[in-house]
């Protein structure tokens, strides 16, 4: 019997109170769109399946319609374990409003947990999490009050912490891939990812559920080598194919981003790359570009002589776009979460994508990576941080925002910069002379107290030796036993006025107190 299906058939093997693994990264990357638009037309023209549970390791959707935003309907959805949730704003007013169970876990640990479902063990042990807002004792990952379900528990093995993250059942895994067989093998060879499919599909599988496949090509019998198959046909019940499938929102196909490229043409495809990155670098100068100055010195002395380094959203975007425009890859091994090495990073809607990667994983192993320690570097952003040491960038402002793999790569890297501005709504600068002015002070104190959530935890990176910064456009901070210290402030800084005025703890401050090199502070 074939299990080539159009995408309505495939909508209604889903069963009201289901449980929905899904997966996606953002842009577009890896979602299965006609598939997430389906299961939306049967609800809006039947109200069925209702009452769903979803659960999703990193960011779906495209900020409009797309995504995560196909199941924000009262009735549809109840229940949400998310990694990240800012590309479904109805999805977020949902939470704000208690109409649905919101949930965040971190994205390793989301990818990685579906792999011990489908094993069949009980849950994922794991240190990644403690001492954060997955920590049932500071919150659980509970994002609002409609949230009451434990997601984890704190357990002790041979006199240490971990979280067991507790397994449940996935009804109807939702994934995606390039093409697949007349007996069902899928292969990934046109994506721009692996993300977690195969996590989810053997989670699914082994859970007694459904695994529905989205592909863009069916092949014949045979054509496709046993290696290039990632997920068997054993395990799939519905293939769906979408002619139109597309790499990104906006791109139809790019075999730069699928890794396909070899030879001459991957060398003047790279070329071209390195060409708009050093256009790129000839952007506007501001606090962004001074700030991922500063940042790049922490690069070169780890002891490592080719470090392996993980870039954030945000002011990292500006480190990442550095380290291309100078052509130094060939100095580091570059990572991101999402399974993938080297090549050229995109930013913005397209964060995950990489041209000409050098290496794709599947999500799960790549986290694997991380959380035994093998990251030497991670540049990251923070939405605020306080006199602990702990940065939030899970919840601002009350809203459900999630840490995509920010929890994972911030515990575990052996270094961290936190990189970005000390304040924000209403802040003017001027820099581009070798100085850093504030001619207006924010209205938004990021230096706080306590921090609204706690997304990393200061108190844990001294537990685990690691060396943690905290890089502003106006002075740079450390984490030490006794708190934060300010070592060094940039040329033109006032420091009561502009640092210590705009905090609302007071640190330690080095003596003496550096100043930042004015180069980092030149638009030239």
């Amino acid at each position: 019997m074939s299990k080539f299906m159009t995408a309505a058939e495939a909508a209604n093997l889903i069963n009201d109170g289901d449980t929905i693994g899904l997966m996606g990264g953002g842009g577009g990357l890896m979602e299965a769109t006609h598939m997430f638009e389906a299961v939306q037309h049967r609800f809006l023209t039947t109200q069925s399946p209702r009452n769903l549970s979803f659960v999703h390791a990193l960011g779906i959707g495209d900020k409009k319609t797309k995504g995560m935003n196909c199941f924000a309907h009262e009735g549809l959805v109840r229940k949400v374990i998310g990694g990240h949730w800012v590309w479904s704003p109805a999805m977020q007013q949902l939470a704000r409003d208690n109409k649905i169970e919101a949930y965040i876990l971190p994205g390793g640990v989301s990818s990685q947990l579906m792999r011990e479902i489908g094993a069949g063990r009980p849950g994922l042990i794991t240190h990644v999490g403690l001492g954060t807002v997955c920590d049932p004792r500071h919150g659980g990952g509970r994002m609002n009050e409609a949230a009451r379900d434990d997601l984890a528990e704190v357990i002790q093995m041979d006199g240490h912490e971990y979280l067991r993250y507790k397994p449940f059942p996935i009804h109807v895994a939702i994934v995606r891939a390039s093409a697949a067989d007349e007996e069902g093998n899928i292969s990934f060879e046109h994506e721009a990812a692996n993300l977690d499919a195969q996590s989810l599909a053997l989670a699914a599988r082994n859970s007694g559920g459904k695994v529905i496949v989205q592909v863009r090509e069916r092949l014949p019998k045979g054509a496709l080598k046993a290696r290039e198959v990632r997920i068997p046909g054993a395990w799939m019940d519905a293939i769906v194919v979408d002619a139109n499938q597309q790499v990104s929102y906006a791109i139809p196909f790019d075999p730069a981003f699928s890794g396909e490229l070899t030879g001459q043409e991957r060398a003047a495809s790279e070329a071209a790359d390195h060409a708009a990155e050093v256009a790129a670098a000839q952007e506007a100068f501001g606090e962004r570009q001074a700030v991922a100055r500063r940042a790049y010195q922490e690069i070169f002395n780890t002891g490592k002589a080719r470090p392996i380094i993980n870039y954030g959203v945000g002011v990292p975007d500006a480190v990442a776009k550095m380290i291309a425009a100078r052509n130094e890859h060939h100095r580091i091994y570059q990572t991101i979460e999402h399974g993938t090495y080297g090549g050229t990073l995109m930013d913005g809607v397209l964060f995950g994508y990489a041209r000409n990667a050098t290496a794709m994983l599947d999500a799960a192993t790549q986290f694997d990576f991380y959380g035994g320690g093998g990251l030497d570097v991670a540049f990251l952003g923070f939405g605020e941080f306080d006199q602990e040491g702990s940065v939030n960038v899970s919840r601002l402002g009350g809203i459900t925002v999630g840490p995509g793999g920010f929890i994972d790569i911030a515990q575990n890297a052996r270094k961290v910069v936190f990189c970005g501005t000390l304040a924000a709504k209403g802040v003017q600068l001027q820099t581009g002379d070798g100085q850093m002015r504030v001619l207006q002070q924010g209205a938004v104190k990021k230096l706080v107290q306590r921090v609204d959530q706690i997304t990393f935890s200061g108190p844990q990176g001294l537990v685990r030796g690691q060396e943690v910064l905290y890089l502003t456009e106006r002075g740079s901070f450390r984490l030490t036993a006794q708190g934060i210290e300010l070592f060094e402030i940039a040329p033109g800084i006032d420091l009561q006025r502009d640092i210590l005025d705009q905090m609302e703890f007071t640190p330690q401050v080095a003596q003496p107190l550096r100043v930042m090199d004015s180069a980092h502070f030149r638009a030239a």
